[in-house]
């Protein structure tokens, strides 16, 4: 099933960014951290900052696929009061500013289910999300909510990884859209970064599988680094390296420093400055 969002706001930014020549920068947050204020704030710079496209994490209690970094920002948002409704809310808000850079929704399928898919569905697609990323439904599982949001308009991205052999990679494909997110190192978000000569080899292998942009992340932390994954991978994705910059500007009570919102957003100009040199 191809059929859903084919010239929706990924597939277009991607048709940019190739007509443009350079690769694209995708920025992660989590939704609600430090507290929701201060990521409305982070949220609405990032384009002019240099993200091209945008995943935005839903709280949960158990992240069991993230590393400490990531489980940390989902604690403090929950604790500042997190929760589906007001994560939307967010992307309701960047869309009366922003109608043009791609939000990707990213976490695990509870917040969803307890939320009611049909109900999620429905009010994702109306505050302006593009597309989701749910790591802990594999393709065996489409049926309950990846072909439900193709049919609403939501493009679904699959997670690749160094594992998925050729057989597998046939499945993690089968209902992908919008664009594959290649994970270059195994394990928790934000402990390693793989070797660029691994990202380029494997990067080719999946281009011989799909026609689809395919964006490299884990353990990205420098400008050279996403340089160098653009000359291989269609975007470079930026989360943990992002979050921990959050967390360090932050007392011991979580209130966030004056000058976190600028911090974050000249990071992130910094991270992109490589691709439009």
């Amino acid at each position: 099933m191809t059929g859903v969002a084919d010239s929706g706001r990924i597939v277009k930014r991607f048709a940019a960014l190739k007509a443009a020549g350079r690769g694209g920068l995708v920025t992660f947050l989590t939704a609600g951290d430090p507290n929701h204020d201060t990521c409305e704030e982070i949220l609405l710079g990032l384009p002019e900052a240099g993200a091209d496209l945008i995943e935005l994490g839903m709280p949960f209690s158990d992240p069991m696929a993230d590393g400490p970094v990531i489980q940390a920002a989902s604690l403090r948002a929950l604790t500042a009061g997190a929760e589906m409704g007001r994560t939307l809310d967010l992307v309701k808000s960047f869309r009366m500013r922003d109608g043009e850079t791609p939000i990707v929704l990213m976490g695990y399928y509870n917040p969803i289910y307890s939320y009611g898919v049909e109900r999620f569905l429905i009010d994702a697609r109306e505050a302006g999300v593009d597309g989701l990323i749910v790591v802990d439904l594999p393709p065996e599982e489409d049926a309950e909510l990846c072909v439900p949001a193709l049919e609403a308009g939501l493009n679904f991205i699959r997670l690749a990884t160094p594992t998925t052999d050729e057989e597998r990679l046939a499945a993690v494909l089968r209902n992908t859209s919008g664009f594959v997110y290649y994970v270059s190192v195994l394990g928790i978000t934000g402990t390693k970064s793989a070797a660029e000569d691994q990202v380029k080899l494997a990067v080719k292998r999946l281009r011989r599988h799909t026609e689809l942009p395919i964006a490299v992340g884990f353990g990205i932390k420098t400008a050279a680094t996403v340089a160098e994954i653009a000359t291989t991978a269609d975007a470079s994705v930026v989360g943990s390296a992002i979050v921990q910059r959050i967390a360090d500007n932050l007392d011991e009570n979580g209130r966030p420093f004056v000058g976190l919102v600028d911090t974050i957003h000249g990071y992130v100009r910094e991270l992109s400055s490589g691709l439009r040199a």
